[in-house]
């Protein structure tokens, strides 16, 4: 068995892109094993177990990935993650990767796969809510699907924006209120809030939505009149329905599953599709297991290993 470190620093971030696009058209298909997600839920946090086996890259695993918000002020990530893979032909462990920066790359990655598919527009002004690691990696990803032109970032604590704003250097980044931010073609939330912080009023016809921050029971970050406005497309179904955007409306009888539009994997494939320029699409991504796969599989390619004899 290998353990794989510090693969991020070799990796394209345009091959993760591809490689994540083609795991949610196997989705779309029908062509992958993955359960739900399972959470325990820890006093301050929680952590996720996330199994998966992906046939056309012959890989199966397991992510286990924790979400814990007071970390930072602990000087630790937010999230952090540990990917083990299986041999498929006989179950023995062949890999452990830490997972940590991947999960955000790959995350990162189904974003822009989103805004590839869904956004009407090539060139667009990106509002951001939310300024972390999480909103850094949504950045890098989209930026290479759309020219931005512009980039609009908010956070509860505006030192974060700001400082945020000054780390990019080649685009107009600007620190703004939060409506302010909502005023743009393609918005991006990546913050952990239990309550609504984008109102429906402040977005604009034709504006597409990657809503990210919102991957646990109880969390949301969109005013529900938003979904009923938009059409909502969803990583997975049955987690989407337990932990996406869209689990508080649901469990409120605001919005019900019947109104969901799809997949991105059905959008990657072509069953699915904005209906018009001028319509408001939502992606509410939960994070899939098989995301999780098809980075490793890049990540392993770079060799980058320590040898742990098993068994």
């Amino acid at each position: 068995m290998q353990y794989f470190t510090d693969t991020e620093k070799h990796i394209d971030l345009k091959e993760v892109n591809r490689a994540i696009e083609t795991a949610f058209a196997d989705h779309g298909r029908g062509e992958v094993q993955m359960p739900p997600k399972l959470y325990v839920t820890l006093p301050e946090g929680d952590f996720r177990t996330m199994p998966a086996y992906l046939p056309s890259l012959s890989l199966a695993g397991v992510k286990v990935v924790n979400v814990h918000p007071g970390n930072p002020s602990r000087g630790l990530p937010t999230v952090m993650a540990l990917t083990v893979i299986l041999d498929i032909a006989t179950g023995v462990p062949v890999a452990i990767l830490n997972a940590t920066k991947l999960t955000d790359m790959r995350t990162g990655a189904a974003g822009a796969v989103a805004a590839k598919y869904l956004s009407p527009k090539k060139e667009v002004v990106l509002g951001l809510i939310g300024t972390g690691r999480q909103a850094e990696a949504q950045y890098q990803a989209i930026s290479h699907e759309l020219d931005i032109r512009e980039i609009k970032c908010w956070s509860r604590n505006s030192l974060n924006a700001e400082k945020f704003a000054r780390a990019i250097t080649v685009h107009d980044v600007r620190s703004v209120s939060v409506e302010k931010a909502c005023d743009c073609d393609l918005l991006v939330t990546t913050t952990p809030s239990r309550a609504p912080i984008v109102r429906s009023e402040w977005v604009q016809e034709g504006t597409h939505i990657n809503a990210i921050g919102a991957d646990a029971p109880g969390k949301q970050e969109l005013d529900p009149l938003l979904l009923k406005r938009g059409i909502v497309f969803v990583d997975d179904m049955a987690q989407a329905v337990h932990s996406g955007e869209i689990n508080v409306p649901i469990s409120q009888g605001i919005f019900s599953p019947q109104e969901i539009a799809g997949t991105l994997g059905e959008v990657v494939i072509g069953m699915k599709q904005r209906k018009s320029q001028d319509q408001i699409t939502i992606f509410d991504s939960t994070g899939l297991a098989i995301q999780d796969l098809a980075i490793a599989a890049i990540a392993m390619r770079n060799r980058r290993s320590i040898d742990l004899p098993f068994p």
